[in-house]
């Protein structure tokens, strides 16, 4: 019967070893490193960039993971004695550029070269997220992107509301609020961040209550104030994406024009009785509010739901999948919604698709970012005070 030892010489027999010198010049010329140490040894020191999949998971999930399976891959334990059977595994998989590390982590460490102890998620969170762990194009990498994410929210009404739940229940770690109403009976229709025990709260204290209570991953910052072109470079500044629930025109030209200055994505909606329409607009990757509408339209042309109705639902569907889109843009994850419209008819049951082009001779744009003025449009459609009630 063979020893560990002849099985081990075996399968450094069919693979190719390489020392750290030569695995850190493959890792700088693009090759992936995979790291098959255990989740304890990972935890307490790896390499910045690695690929973690347990040796005892490999054969189950690695073609999900690295699914190009012409790449070049580095192979790495503690050691060098489990990446060579991982090695020879991946091979028999179809890999066909792999080598193991001969020394592995230890002697990667030990030479002094880049390591890192990664951020890893608690057990409590692994067992809040698992059923985004169970999706590799998620995994706990991307369940860490989720938690050092941070969301704005324009508005805490029809839109905000349904976002904001299930960006929180995400994990999404920081989530802004800019509204400065109170709740009334009449949001409780739609906006289901409150409820009848908070009628005549602040808007932003009851959202940040709901928050916290479905998760406490996630750290609600508030904005109880009037949006204007005073503050609203500085209020999204600080994120990394602005989710619009914005219900008049003079606060989407202003959000357009401060988040191309900034270079900052916003994933925009609106709705209107029984339709719901649903954009992304980034910047630096596709149209913006002013390439789709350049100017605002008369306000006799635009009523607001206030004048016109909403079905209490409708924010529900439209407001998800800007929480969708929210979550996909931070895990850069699937097709988004730059240059693409989408309608929803709740009527009709029915979605429809436009294409958005950017405008040659729209001047708000990121290449002349330097020069954009941020200001405030009077008397198109603006009810007072300036919010997103939705």
């Amino acid at each position: 019967m063979p020893t560990f030892r002849d099985l081990l010489n075996a399968a450094k027999s069919d693979i190719t070893e390489v020392d750290t010198d030569t695995a850190e010049q493959l890792l700088a010329n693009g090759a992936t490193l995979l790291d098959v140490r255990e989740a304890d040894e990972f935890e307490q020191g790896a390499v910045p960039g690695s690929v973690f999949l347990p040796r005892g998971h490999l054969e189950a999930q690695v073609e999900s993971r690295l699914t190009d399976k012409s790449a070049p891959l580095v192979v790495m334990c503690a050691g060098g004695v489990r990446s060579a059977f991982a090695a020879r595994t991946l091979q028999e998989l179809g890999y066909g550029d792999v080598v193991s590390m001969a020394g592995g982590f230890n002697r990667w460490k030990d030479e002094g070269r880049d390591w890192r102890v990664p951020e890893t998620l608690s057990a409590e969170q692994r067992n809040r997220y698992q059923r985004h762990l169970l999706l590799p194009e998620v995994g706990e990498e991307g369940q860490q992107r989720l938690l050092g994410a941070k969301v704005l929210l324009l508005g805490a009404g029809g839109l905000g509301s349904p976002a904001a739940l299930y960006l929180a229940a995400a994990g999404v770690g920081t989530i802004g609020i800019v509204d400065m109403d109170v709740v009334d009976d009449s949001n409780l229709q739609r906006q289901i961040l409150h409820n009848v025990d908070r009628v005549g709260e602040r808007k932003v204290d009851s959202a940040k209550k709901t928050l916290t209570a479905l998760n406490p991953d996630v750290n609600v910052i508030t904005f109880d104030v009037r949006l204007d072109a005073s503050n609203i470079v500085d209020i999204i500044s600080q994120f990394d994406l602005v989710v619009d629930g914005a219900d008049n025109f003079p606060v989407r030209y202003m959000l357009n024009d401060a988040s191309v200055k900034l270079g900052i994505p916003v994933v925009h909606g609106s709705i209107f009785r029984f339709e719901g329409h649903i954009t992304v607009f980034d910047p630096k990757r596709g149209p913006t509010y002013r390439d789709m509408l350049p100017e605002p339209p008369p306000a006799e042309l635009a009523p607001s739901c206030a004048e016109a109705g909403v079905l209490g639902v409708l924010p529900g569907i439209v407001g998800s999948i800007q929480a969708l889109e929210a979550i996909k843009l931070i895990l850069d994850l699937g097709d988004s919604l730059i240059g693409r419209y989408l309608t929803f008819d709740a009527l009709e049951m029915s979605f429809r698709e436009y294409k958005i082009r950017v405008d040659p001779t729209n001047p708000i744009t990121w290449a002349n970012r330097e020069q954009i003025q941020v200001v405030e449009l009077d008397g198109h459609c603006m009810p007072a005070p300036l919010q997103a009630p939705a």
